[in-house]
């Protein structure tokens, strides 16, 4: 049958607004693209549906690529059951006394969704109702105006579905049930539901994200506690355990004791030597390339900046000490580059604490990927794994004098000084 009119309940994408249970596996942004595939692809459906009327009910901020035949109808109500009882008065509240308008309503996270199934057959019912397997449901469809149909049931939990069905049946409605129907609601369904529709814009962008990811995102998706592996060139794997990234130890404490101020921590992630250091009333910056590990810094009460080591920094030649643990030394597979770097950014006789590999004898340039949840996998990232004597001959060339070297708790480190 085909409705006389077919509405999509739509927010706009912004990004932390829309899918935010698809993070920390996606961040932010990516889960506003899916959001935006997910509901041009349900667009694209309806305008192949045949309505009279179709209609845009919409919340948020607009977007210019609405279509421009759908009537755009904003969202009023504080929940998601007064917006529906809202939709369905504004489209039905007009007819006259015994007249019928049959009016389908589905929400923006069905991009499988399909002509067949919006068209299906209301077999007489005053009402329809499709069911999703996670409870709730995925389109509702009414014949005439019937207050009270939504207000006050549930929303959003794993009986909704099922109090929506009583709440249609105990106003005498009789309901017909549509096919099931999986919404995109986490990371998973994602998934599934791109295997479902694989010509569909959300399997295109989601066949996109999986592969060639930002290293960036992973390892903000590990900094939020998703599960995180470090995928060598050889095919060796181990987890990318950000744990110890999040509070000082007993070696940590032993670095920031031989720090001199002012401290700057290159890659300084989500900023406990930071923290650390600020709290003991010592100047001390962090850099990082990872907008989640700044704002985690910046969140101890600490300083930090968006910043690449090799890029313009505050302060250059004027630091006392420049630090690179947790095996930053490796950043960008170039140890020698890094230690010439750092002997710009120190002035004259000043420190750089470096953390290296537990082999002296480390001396290796690999490329390293992040395999995500769901099988995202970033692309490589050149890495130097350093013992102390590649560190050691490389910060001679760089201007650098050996002062310290010192192991506790299986981690390595060597204090260097720069010569005047």
């Amino acid at each position: 049958m085909t409705p006389d009119t077919v509405v999509v309940l739509a927010k706009s994408p912004v990004p932390g607004r829309v899918k935010t249970r698809l993070t920390p596996t996606f961040s932010a942004g990516e889960a506003a693209v899916l959001a935006t595939a997910a509901l041009r692809d349900t667009l694209d459906v309806t305008a192949r549906v045949g309505a009279r009327r179709r209609v845009v009910a919409w919340d948020g901020p607009p977007v210019r690529w609405l279509p421009p035949d759908a009537t755009v109808l904003p969202q009023r109500g504080d929940g998601l059951d007064e917006r529906l009882e809202h939709v369905f008065a504004d489209l039905l509240g007009d007819l006259a006394p015994r007249a019928q308008r049959p009016t389908l309503l589905v929400g923006m996270d069905t991009p499988q969704v399909t002509r067949e199934l919006l068209r299906s057959d209301w077999d007489g019912a005053d009402a329809v109702l499709g069911p999703s397997p996670d409870g709730g449901y995925w389109a509702v469809g009414l014949r005439r105006p019937v207050p009270g149909a939504f207000a006050g049931v549930p929303m959003s939990t794993p009986t909704t579905g099922a109090r929506q069905l009583d709440r249609l049946r105990s106003l005498g409605l009789r309901v017909h049930l549509l096919p099931p129907l999986l919404d995109v609601d986490d990371p998973a369904d994602a998934a599934r539901v791109a295997a479902q529709g694989p010509g569909t814009r959300f399997a295109r962008v989601h066949r996109r994200l999986l592969r060639d990811v930002d290293p960036g995102t992973l390892f903000e998706a590990a900094l939020a506690g998703a599960s995180v592996e470090l995928l060598g060139a050889d095919g060796s794997r181990r987890p990318l355990d950000a744990v110890p990234w999040q509070a000082m130890s007993d070696a940590d404490e032993l670095v920031v004791a031989r720090c001199e101020p002012p401290v700057l921590d290159v890659g300084c992630g989500p900023g406990r030597f930071v923290g650390a250091l600020a709290g003991r009333g010592l100047p001390v910056l962090g850099v990082d390339v990872s907008p989640a590990a700044v704002a985690a810094t910046l969140g101890r009460g600490a300083s930090a900046l968006r910043r690449d080591v090799h890029g313009p920094l505050p302060g250059e030649g004027r630091w006392g000490t420049v630090l690179l643990a947790d095996g930053n030394i490796g950043i960008g597979g170039d140890p020698a580059a890094l230690l010439a770097r750092c002997r710009t950014l120190l002035r004259p006789g000043a420190l750089a604490l470096v953390e290296v590999d537990l082999d002296e004898e480390a001396d290796a340039l690999t490329e390293l990927r992040l395999v995500g949840p769901h099988g995202r996998r970033s692309r490589p990232v050149p890495w130097a794994v350093v013992g102390s004597r590649r560190l050691v001959r490389e910060a001679t060339r760089a201007g650098f004098v050996p002062v310290e070297e010192w192991r506790v708790a299986h981690r390595s480190f060597v204090a260097l000084r720069s010569v005047g």
